[in-house]
């Protein structure tokens, strides 16, 4: 398969500066509605990804995206929610960007085009077998993402490419492949639009069924996010007073004076 003839493909839409407005958000929908069964097509390979990190998680290993541009943002946005979602350390899922945190905001000229950089960026945290290393490219090409793989493979780390173009570089070299074929773009080439949506469901669920597998969620509740506000205080006290079967504002003192949802919930039961 030429892994060119995707995410560059024609739109299946022209002449669009000639649609008038509803028009446009009626084709851009009747192209997003595509992206949902193309991820649920890879569901039997982001399950194998999930299960290994599980079992890797238990013995203190940890999980790295790596990405450049809009697929290296998706992997910062997923990482850096867990922390106030879970309550674990930042340390634990970990987005490395091509070209540092500067862009996140703003791109950085060549920084996806060198292959040795990833590698060095993961360096930095002390990277070993334990870890696991999912790289981001919707076109699977990208050389920051394919040399962060290469070395990573190299010195024994379990490793994935979240992609657009099925039978691409990224697919053909990480260990678990998960392709996405969402079709070509609604403006061509602009891989920020069902691309991006693509892989942003698919690291939901990567890191989502990961905290679920490893104890951080009870039910359906988020028992150890951070109550960092008062929204998530109010929202941590109604869980705990769920769970115990006890008035709101009692359940609200034992959420204080434990610091979070599990830990109430775990002492009001002894009481």
């Amino acid at each position: 398969m030429d892994y060119t003839k995707i995410t560059e493909k024609p739109s299946n839409h022209d002449n669009l500066e000639s649609l008038d407005t509803v028009s446009i958000l009626q084709k851009m929908n009747e192209e997003d509605q595509k992206v949902a069964q193309a991820v649920a097509d890879a569901i039997p390979n982001i399950t194998k990804l999930v299960d290994a990190l599980a079992e890797r998680f238990e013995k203190g290993g940890r999980l790295f995206y790596i990405g450049a541009g809009t697929s290296g943002r998706l992997g910062v946005l997923d990482a850096s929610e867990i922390p106030p979602t879970y309550g674990l350390p930042h340390t634990r899922v970990i987005g490395i960007i091509a070209g540092g945190d500067k862009a996140i905001r703003k791109s950085v000229e060549n920084a996806e085009d060198d292959t040795e950089q990833a590698w060095k960026d993961m360096m930095l945290h002390d990277i070993n077998e334990l870890d696991v290393v999912v790289g981001i490219a919707a076109s699977g090409t990208t050389p920051y993402v394919l040399g962060g793989i290469d070395q990573a493979k190299k010195n024994g780390l379990l490793t994935a490419g979240v992609t657009n173009n099925p039978g691409s570089p990224l697919a053909t070299t990480a260990d678990i492949p998960i392709e996405m074929n969402v079709g070509p773009e609604f403006v061509t080439g602009s891989t920020r639009m069902k691309s991006g949506t693509s892989q942003k469901l698919a690291l939901n669920m990567i890191s989502t069924a990961l905290m679920i597998k490893i104890g951080r969620v009870k039910g359906n509740k988020m028992v150890n996010m951070q109550l960092s506000n008062v929204k998530l205080v109010d929202r941590g006290a109604r869980y705990v007073a769920e769970g115990l079967g006890i008035p709101y504002n009692d359940a609200e003192k034992l959420l204080k004076k434990y610091g979070s949802v599990k830990a109430a919930i775990d002492a009001g039961a002894d009481i």
